[in-house]
C-alpha cells in the first residue's frame, strides 16, 4: 500500500529487499491528494526508484462514499475500509495475494487506541481498518517506530533524501483537513491555498526545519470585503508544527513577513476565502491534525 509518503516508502522498500520482485506496489488515488501529488508520486517511485507500482484511480468511489459525512471519526472509518476495498479488488485482478504491507508507524497505533491508550482519532491504517479483511497477514514493518526513526531507516536503505524528508501527510488526506462535508468546492480551495503555503515555506528556506505544515478549510464563513463588494467565505487556517516523534509537537514560529506573503497570496489567489488565521495551539492538548 503506497501513499507517496515516508512511512509506505521506507516500508516498501524494505519489502522489496526481501522479496524482490514478489511485492507489487500499489498507490490509490483517493481524490483526496494535494496539488499534482499523484503525478509526484508515480515519477519519483516508479520512474525514479523503479518499483513494481500501479495507480488505482479510486477518487469517484471515496468521494461518493464520503458524500454528506461531517463527523471526522466516520470519515476516517469509511476512509479505511475504502482502502482495504480498493486492494482486494486490486489484488484479485494482480493474482494471489497474501500479505498486504503498510507503513503503520507507533503513533499510529497509540492514538487509534490499540493497547492501554484511549481512542483519540483512528488511523486508516490502524483502527479505521474494517473487521474483516481478504488478507492472510497485514504486515507492518515499522509498527513499532517512531517518524524520526523510520526516516533514520530510510536514510539507511538509500532513499533520496527528498524522499525521506518529505512533509507527514496523513492516510485519509485532505478530508480530514476540511471540516464538515468534504466538496469539490472546498478541496479545491484546500489544495490551492495549501500549495501556496508549501510554495512560501519553501522560498523562505524554512522547509526542512517546520517538520509539517498544511492549511485547513474551516466551516465557519466569516463576512469580508473585495473591492466595493461584501464577501461571505471560508476562514483558511494554517497549521505548522516542530516535533521530532509526533507524539508531542510545538507551534513553529514562522517570521511574520513569512506568514503575510502566505496570507496575501491566500486570499488573493485561492476562490471562496477571505480570511486566514495562524493557529498557536500545541500537542498536547491539541492534536496535529483537526480532525
Amino acid at each position: 500500500a503506497m501513499s507517496g509518503g515516508v512511512d509506505s516508502a521506507v516500508a516498501a522498500t524494505l519489502v522489496h529487499r526481501a522479496a524482490g520482485d514478489n511485492l507489487t506496489c500499489v498507490f490509490v488515488d483517493h481524490g483526496l491528494l494535494r496539488k499534482y501529488e499523484a503525478d509526484e508520486v508515480m515519477s519519483v517511485f516508479k520512474d525514479g526508484l523503479g518499483m513494481n507500482l500501479i495507480k488505482a484511480d479510486a477518487s469517484e468511489a471515496f468521494l461518493s462514499k464520503l458524500k454528506g459525512v461531517t463527523e471526522p471519526e466516520k470519515k476516517r472509518k469509511i476512509i479505511g475500509e475504502e482502502f482495504i476495498r480498493t486492494f482486494e479488488k486490486i489484488s484479485k485482478q494482480i493474482g494471489a495475494v497474501d500479505f498486504l504491507v503498510q507503513g503503520t508507524i507507533y503513533p499510529d497505533v497509540i492514538e487509534s487506541g490499540k493497547g492501554k491508550s484511549a481512542v483519540i482519532k483512528s488511523h486508516h491504517n490502524v483502527g479505521g481498518l474494517p473487521s474483516v479483511v481478504d488478507f492472510k497477514e497485514i504486515v507492518e514493518p515499522l509498527r513499532d517506530l517512531f517518524k524520526d526513526e523510520v526516516r533514520k531507516v530510510g536514510l539507511e536503505l538509500g532513499l533520496p533524501r527528498k524522499i525521506v524528508m518529505r512533509q507527514p501527510f496523513p492516510g485519509p488526506g485532505l478530508a480530514i483537513r476540511i471540516m464538515g462535508e468534504v466538496t469539490p468546492e472546498k478541496l479545491e480551495t484546500l489544495r490551492d491555498s495549501d500549495y501556496i503555503l508549501r510554495d512560501e515555506i519553501a522560498k523562505a528556506g524554512l522547509d526542512e526545519q517546520i517538520w509539517q505544515y498544511f492549511t485547513v478549510v474551516t466551516n465557519s464563513p466569516t463576512v469580508g470585503v473585495m473591492g466595493d463588494f461584501r464577501t461571505y467565505e471560508n476562514v483558511i487556517a494554517v497549521r505548522a508544527i516542530t516535533s521530532v516523534d509526533a507524539m508531542t509537537a510545538d507551534w513553529a514560529r514562522i517570521p511574520y513577513d513569512v506568514l503575510e506573503k502566505i496570507s496575501t497570496r491566500i486570499v488573493n489567489e485561492v476562490k471562496h476565502a477571505n480570511r486566514v488565521v495562524y493557529d498557536i495551539t500545541s500537542k498536547p492538548p491539541a492534536t496535529i491534525e483537526w480532525e
